[in-house]
């Protein structure tokens, strides 16, 4: 059993700043990758950034320089810092983890329930 919670969202001015979380927990042995989706009103669901167990990271352009994923795999936590936030990032914003459960299972991907993100103008 694994669950996936974001928090974070909220409302926030135009250019400002926010930083959402996403837990990881129960049966989980190896995170591989995590991520950050978002789905806007009317719009299909979009990358957003994500994080390797190497530490490689992706960003969708329309949030390089602005974004920032971490992770901290201690304790099964990545984080999206967003910085200069435009009315585009208005969104509701996904966790999502590709792990195994037990050293003998086959790799799944799971995803959170999402956290919204307003940005007001």
């Amino acid at each position: 059993q694994v669950q996936l919670v974001e928090s974070g969202g909220g409302l926030v001015q135009f250019g400002g700043s926010l930083r959402l979380s996403c837990a990881a927990s129960g049966s989980i042995f190896r995170i591989y990758s995590m991520g950050w989706y978002r789905r806007a009103p009317g719009k299909q669901r979009e990358l957003v950034t994500t994080i390797t167990s190497g530490s490689s990271t992706n960003y969708a352009d329309s949030v390089k320089g602005r974004f920032t994923i971490s992770r901290d795999n201690a304790k099964n936590m990545v984080y999206l810092q967003m910085n200069s936030l435009k009315a585009e990032d208005t969104a509701v914003y996904y966790c999502k983890a590709e792990l195994q459960r037990t050293a003998g299972s086959p790799k799944a991907v799971y995803w959170g329930q999402g956290t919204q993100v307003t940005v007001s103008s």
